[in-house]
């Protein structure tokens, strides 16, 4: 007798009775054939998907850091814990006084309610992202300038699901997951209790990747603003996708956000290389048709340019899932720069010309925190990696910066990397949202 078990008034099969092609499925699940580091530098290997019944689920359960405990520097570096006990602090930003503003957010949880959102719902809670979202900005001050926080408050409350952060003369611009807001902002300012004003809506209603990121543009006439997508291939049809998968340009004149690049699935960490000029971003790029696909990347954003999503993956390697086929855009597809690994989850990104705290070795080129999988076996990411840069452009593979996240059987995480910042001294600064710490990283003699 089968038995069923109702979910969000959809019938599915009980784990109990699953069928027997299914039961084959979860003991023999699909795993990678090739190294994650395939999947690496600006030609990465792309084998053919690999369509399963079932999505890959291989969690990292969290444990969180005991006592002393903290990730593994490489060698010449050391890492100290810049602030303990915040609440998932998730993307950081530093004020010119050198005040570094942590965003402790997560999820809004108004994903449409499908088996498929309900089982990455619980996925994700498995994996530490599953708590309410703390919706506050917290200031952290190093008054001595001895890489320990002496004053810590609460610096914007009441937000929503709060992600970037840009602060242009006196005015400091919040990207929620459903708008843009604007704060007035003094130089030593500990905390905001005036209420702010909306710039513009961003496309929220149910919202598959919230995080919006901010970048101003150098003469801060424009906000750059992130964008992901609302599904993994558009699956729910693409009338909830407008205005998504893209990175926008917000006319702070007008108000007016217009398409700056599109076709990028979900972007997140934005910044200009320091020679060029160009401005660069971190991607996640699709799943569910296998381990070894697709790659997570970093690239120079080229001003009207599509990138694929979600016809098509690196150029013209077309996802046969997505119907109607558009091929006139995958014609124009461009290809990324650089691949960091398939499902590293590459989310925040700090060009290192300025680390000074940090020996020349590691001054030029690209830090890349990798969330980590939790779809990839075995698992990817979970670490802080350095891409080397010459001409402004990637030139060799990565070299990990900051490891041990991820247990040495990759059955536990203690935390997991996402925003990156610079502090005022040039050490490199590390959100960890599931170990509830920012990590500070400097040479071993700082």
């Amino acid at each position: 007798m089968k038995t069923w078990v109702y979910w969000g008034g959809v019938g599915v099969l009980s784990l109990a009775v699953i069928s027997a092609a299914g039961w084959k499925l979860l003991l023999h699940p699909e795993a990678a054939v090739l190294p994650v580091t395939s999947g690496f530098g600006p030609s990465p290997d792309l084998p053919k998907p690999n369509h399963t019944l079932f999505p890959t689920v291989n969690i990292a359960t969290p444990v969180g850091w005991s006592g002393e405990q903290a990730p593994s520097p490489a060698h010449g570096l050391a890492v100290t814990a810049y602030a303990k006990n915040l609440n998932h602090p998730r993307w950081l930003y530093k004020l010119p006084n050198g005040d570094i503003l942590v965003a402790e957010s997560n999820s809004p949880k108004t994903d449409v309610k499908t088996v498929k959102s309900r089982i990455a719902g619980f996925v994700m809670g498995k994996a530490g992202a599953g708590d309410a979202s703390p919706n506050r900005i917290i200031l952290l001050r190093d008054t001595s300038g001895n890489g320990t926080v002496d004053t810590r408050t609460v610096f914007l409350d009441h937000l929503y699901s709060p992600f970037g952060m840009a602060l242009i003369g006196n005015d400091l611009y919040v990207a929620n997951a459903n708008e843009i807001v604007r704060f007035s902002y003094h130089d030593g300012d500990t905390q905001i209790k005036t209420p702010g004003t909306k710039v513009v809506d961003l496309p929220a209603g149910y919202n598959h990747h919230w995080t919006k990121n901010l970048l101003a543009s150098p003469d801060g006439s424009f906000l750059y603003v992130t964008i992901g997508s609302n599904s993994n291939v558009a699956e729910n049809g693409m009338e909830v996708e407008e205005g998504r998968a893209r990175i926008d340009k917000l006319d702070l004149s007008t108000g007016k956000l217009t398409p700056y690049a599109t076709g990028l699935r979900n972007p997140n960490g934005l910044a200009f290389e320091p020679d060029s000029g160009a401005l660069w971003v971190a991607v996640n790029e699709r799943d569910e048709i296998g381990s070894d696909l697709v790659p997570d990347y970093i690239t120079a954003v080229k001003e009207g340019a599509f990138y694929g999503w979600p016809y098509s993956y690196y150029g013209q390697h077309v996802d046969n899932r997505v119907s109607p086929q558009r091929p006139d855009l995958v014609a124009q597809a461009v290809v990324p720069d650089y691949a960091v690994g398939a499902h590293t989850a590459s989310i925040g990104i700090a060009f290192s010309h300025d680390a000074t705290q940090l020996p020349d070795t590691w001054r030029h080129g690209l830090f890349v925190a990798q969330h980590g999988s939790w779809n990839r076996r075995p698992k990817s990411g979970y670490k802080v990696i350095y891409v080397p840069f010459a001409d402004g452009q990637p030139a060799g593979m990565p070299i990990d910066v900051l490891a041990g996240f991820l247990t040495s059987d990759e059955a536990h995480v203690h935390g997991r990397p996402v925003g990156l910042a610079l502090d005022r001294s040039g050490a490199l600064l590390v959100a960890d949202d599931v170990g509830n710490v920012v990590w500070r990283v400097t040479g071993q003699n700082p």
